[in-house]
């Protein structure tokens, strides 16, 4: 295989080629008059123009040179007598790499639905909507390391089959190797988990928050970066069985460190994409102009895409404690008439209407929600002192909400003292048993401690602006669904 040169490299640095021949190899994306062919090869949002003399290059490969085929081609960069692009390649010849039968090929050069295209996942990469979704994804994951790395924080990998539910909330995946149709059992008629590769029930981890509070308490600041599973039935725009999840923990942190950090983070990620691709956001901002402009004015972004990624990071993030928000709700217009579907209850989790009132009628910006109902969160959170005006027990949790997705992170200070960890588990019917080393780590050398989850295909939708979180993650796992 000849060495070809790279389509962006061509675009961003063009006129010390001018002149050179060069190999291009790539997908084709139109073919105009038989004469010019716009060729991507993934390397960035542009397109090359490539020239064929028809009179020159085989009718055979002519007939083949189709919407999605791939190509090679070799010959002299010149500079472009015609408008849209700078340069393009006068082709000596083109070979076939592989041929997209027009007649039998799925895709289409028009628009076509999200819808259809997931259906088509293997193949929706080649589309200018996805290849910038996929290309700012990878930014931010990049993103992800490069600022806990600068700032000093380790890198975790924690277990992906785990025997502890660290939500509590035990919608789980199983895994086992037993014989499903006929398991081993007890003399009680339970299935015998001793017989079981690991001799006990594991499942698919939902969180590495646990793992990496032993990590935090022996190198002070670490962070985890892997998949993690929910066996929810939730079959909505917001949910995927399989996510990706962010989750640093840092020893000698309260709550209010956590929300720094929180703040902090988001902001880097949304900056870092702004400031290397400005042309995928560019894009993707003409593309929801498009679809929102014969949409009523009520239902339209108050601001485009690259506007609000901006105003998110030059504007400090809105910060009120859950009491502050029920009372903001319960006197809201939308509550007094009965818009909401949901009620408002102090005690009761907030739902997605109620944080998107907060983030996008109330603030209009994020909004970081503190010290949460005890009664509705995890035991690892820590118990705060009585506070006054406030009706029940609080933890020290915290959500951050943003516009258009709601909760994108959560997280909280976690509970060092061991007494009052032993009752939270009792209350909660955590066994200690089964989480002997977690309540180690208070018994000896603990510390105050805290952390938080941000789920990074919520945050990916909301920078590139994707209605539907399946459609920021290559392979969506959801109720039904595992193809590809």
């Amino acid at each position: 295989m000849s060495k070809r040169t790279e389509i962006q490299t061509i675009l961003e640095d063009f006129k010390p080629r001018v002149g050179q021949e060069l190999t291009v190899m790539g997908w084709v994306r139109a073919f105009r008059s038989n004469r010019f062919i716009a060729l991507n090869d993934g390397t960035s949002m542009g397109t090359l123009q490539v020239v064929v003399d028809f009179e020159q290059i085989p009718e055979d490969v002519l007939k083949q040179i189709s919407f999605h085929a791939c190509i090679k081609a070799t010959g002299k960069l010149v500079e472009s007598q015609g408008a849209g692009q700078d340069v393009e390649l006068l082709a000596d010849t083109v070979e076939i790499l592989g041929a997209a039968n027009p007649e039998e090929y799925p895709m289409q050069p028009k628009v076509q639905s999200l819808e259809f295209l997931r259906e088509k996942a293997h193949f929706r990469m080649r589309t200018n909507t996805f290849s910038a979704v996929f290309r700012i994804r990878h930014g931010i994951a990049y993103a992800v390391h490069k600022y806990y790395n600068d700032n000093g924080y380790f890198y975790m990998h924690t277990p992906i089959i785990t025997g502890s539910d660290a939500e509590g909330a035990g919608e789980m995946f199983r895994v086992t190797n037993l014989d499903i149709s006929n398991p081993p059992r007890t003399e009680e008629g339970e299935v015998d988990f001793k017989e079981d590769f690991f001799e006990k029930p594991t499942n698919l981890t939902v969180s590495g928050q646990l793992q990496a509070e032993i990590g935090a308490l022996a190198l002070g600041k670490v962070y985890t970066f892997g998949p993690t599973f929910r066996a929810e039935n939730s079959n909505t725009s917001r949910h995927l069985a399989e996510f990706w999840m962010i989750e640093p923990e840092v020893a000698f942190y309260d709550i209010f460190d956590n929300m720094d950090l929180a703040e902090d983070f988001c902001k880097y990620l949304i900056n870092h994409i702004l400031e290397n691709y400005s042309a995928e956001l560019e894009f993707l901002d003409q593309r929801i102009q498009n679809l929102e402009k014969n949409m009523p004015k009520n239902e339209r972004r108050a601001m485009g895409l690259i506007e609000t990624l901006r105003f998110v990071v030059d504007n400090d993030f809105e910060r009120i404690t859950y009491t502050d928000a029920v009372n903001i709700l319960r006197n809201s217009k939308p509550y007094k008439k009965g818009k909401f579907e949901y009620d408002v209850e102090w005690g009761k989790d907030l739902q997605a209407e109620h944080e998107r009132y907060l983030v996008e009628k109330k603030f209009q910006k994020p909004v970081i929600v503190r010290d949460y109902p005890a009664s509705i969160k995890a035991f690892y959170m820590r118990m705060n002192d009585e506070q006054e005006g406030v009706p029940g027990k609080t933890v020290a949790a915290m959500d951050v909400l943003f516009p258009g997705i709601g909760e994108v992170i959560g997280g909280s200070q976690r509970e060092e003292r061991l007494d009052v960890l032993k009752t939270r588990m009792a209350d909660m019917n955590v066994h200690e048993e089964e989480l002997w080393w977690y309540l180690e780590l208070r018994k000896f050398g603990g510390a105050p401690h805290a952390g938080f989850g941000l789920g990074f295909e919520r945050m990916v939708q909301f920078i590139t602006g994707m209605g539907n979180i399946r459609d920021v993650i290559a392979f969506p796992r959801t109720p039904g669904n595992a193809e590809f």
